[in-house]
This record gives C-alpha cells, sequence and structure tokens, in this order.
C-alpha cells in the first residue's frame, strides 16, 4: 500500500519502511568474531538472526567515528525506503551508547572494483549485463528521488562470487533525498516517475569521487544525471580497463574533467 508523504516530495511504500529495533543486537542475533571487511566506520560481520536463522552482515559504526550525524541519519533513512533488487537490502537496525548496528543482506561475491582488478576488463556481453543493473539500480534511485552522487566500482557488490549474480549499489552517505510534486503518483501510470525525474530541485553541492565526477557538478549546478555521467565512467572502465580521465593527482583529474 502506498501512502503520502510531505518529505522530499515523494511516495514511501508504508510496508517498505525499517524501524529501529529496540531490543540489544546481541539478543537478536549471533554474530561472527572475525569481520569480513573494515574501514573508517567500523567494520563489517557475518551474522545470523536467532529466530529465523537467516545469514545477514551487520555494519558496525562507532559513533564517535560519525563526523557528520546528519548525514550517517540521513544514509539510513535512504536505506529504510529503498527495496529494490539491484540495492542493498536495510533490515533493521540497533543502538546503543557506543554503536549503531545496520543489518543488511549478506553479499560475498565482494566489490565491482576487486572484478575489474581480478579480470583487467570485460567482454562486450559481460559489461552489457554489469551496466544493465547499474541502470537499474538508478533508474529506480531517481524514481524515489534520491540521487547517489558518488557512483564508483567500489560502491558496488555482487551478491556472491558468481559473475551472474545480482549487483547492489552501496553507501548512500553523499546522497540526497530531492524535492518534488511529481514523483510516483499512481494515479499518472507507470511511466509517469521516469517523467517526474525531470523536475527534481538542482543540487549545488559538490559531491563525489574525481575520476567520476561530472563538469556539471563541478560548476555547482546539476541533477540526478550526474550519477549518469559516473555510470559512463563505470562503462569506459569495463570495457577497457583504465578511466577515460586521469592525471598524477586529483587537480589533474578534475582539470580534465572541466
Amino acid at each position: 500500500e502506498n501512502k503520502a508523504n510531505e518529505h522530499g516530495g515523494f511516495l514511501i511504500r508504508k510496508a517498505t519502511m525499517i524501524q529501529k529495533n529496540e531490543r540489544k543486537f546481541d539478543e537478536v542475533y549471533s554474530m561472527d568474531k572475525k569481520p569480513v571487511g573494515t574501514g573508517g566506520f567500523g567494520v563489517v560481520s557475518r551474522c545470523v538472526h536467532k529466530e529465523i536463522k537467516q545469514e545477514r552482515a551487520v555494519k558496525i559504526v562507532s559513533k564517535k567515528k560519525i563526523k557528520n550525524m546528519d548525514r550517517f541519519k540521513q544514509e539510513i533513512t535512504i536505506l529504510q525506503q529503498l527495496d529494490h533488487p539491484n540495492v542493498l537490502k536495510l533490515y533493521e537496525y540497533f543502538e546503543d551508547k557506543k554503536n549503531v548496528y545496520l543489518v543488511t543482506e549478506l553479499c560475498t561475491g565482494g566489490e565491482l572494483f576487486d572484478k575489474i582488478i581480478a579480470e583487467e576488463f570485460f567482454s562486450e556481453k559481460v559489461a552489457a549485463k554489469i551496466f544493465k543493473q547499474i541502470l537499474q539500480s538508478l533508474n529506480y534511485c531517481h524514481n524515489q528521488g534520491i540521487a547517489h552522487r558518488d557512483l564508483k566500482p567500489e560502491n558496488f557488490l555482487f551478491e556472491t562470487s558468481d559473475i551472474d549474480s545480482d549487483l547492489k549499489i552501496i553507501d548512500f552517505g553523499l546522497s540526497k533525498i530531492l524535492k518534488s510534486n511529481n514523483i510516483n503518483d499512481p494515479s499518472m501510470g507507470q511511466h509517469h516517475a521516469v517523467k517526474g525525474v525531470k523536475n527534481l530541485e538542482k543540487m549545488q553541492t559538490r559531491a563525489g569521487t574525481p575520476n567520476y565526477i561530472s563538469p556539471e557538478v563541478l560548476a555547482g549546478n546539476y541533477g540526478v544525471e550526474c550519477d549518469m555521467w559516473s555510470a559512463g565512467c563505470i562503462l569506459y572502465i569495463l570495457l577497457c580497463g583504465y578511466p577515460p580521465f586521469y592525471g598524477d593527482d586529483d587537480m589533474e583529474v578534475l582539470q580534465m574533467v572541466q
């Protein structure tokens, strides 16, 4: 059932909204002691739901390491609203005095970045399969009024090690919820959402990674199309094995992009 929501000017499916679990994380899940990933934010570990015995992943974020709490909360808000095969699914989250625990689906296939390093480049057939999933994830996010703003191979995970497995977009830390009165109006038919993307607000803040950032972002006046530029850069790398814009440092890269 769809329900109108004023936040961001788009409709949110009530059934997909994920609420914070008020219980303690270790009451609901058992967790592997050895993490499967680490970063500046904390660690990612495998965990198992004690009741339904489903294996999942948990991202444990130390509150002390959260530099921008508003941005972090917005990332959770975005993940709460998204439900698509090519977007990493958030099941629930927990909070205690020290940490926030984000429980997501478990992806064991590694980053798209690692696949590129291992393969150097892909055939057109394989690249097309990968790129189709990237476009599907973007089409969904944009129709929900969300710009990712940091698309790069590191921000896509394969669900399994199979090259044909689902590809999941992750890391919405730089993403933005855009306002519009025309997103996902059921009375306008299934194609209305795509047309509504044109009516989303513009952004001014520079965000992204130099090799994938668009000229419009650098100019400080852009829309969700910035993600399409980044996707095009990823496709170039999939086919060639190196980025379309490069330099000795970030400044040189940005000068080439401009």
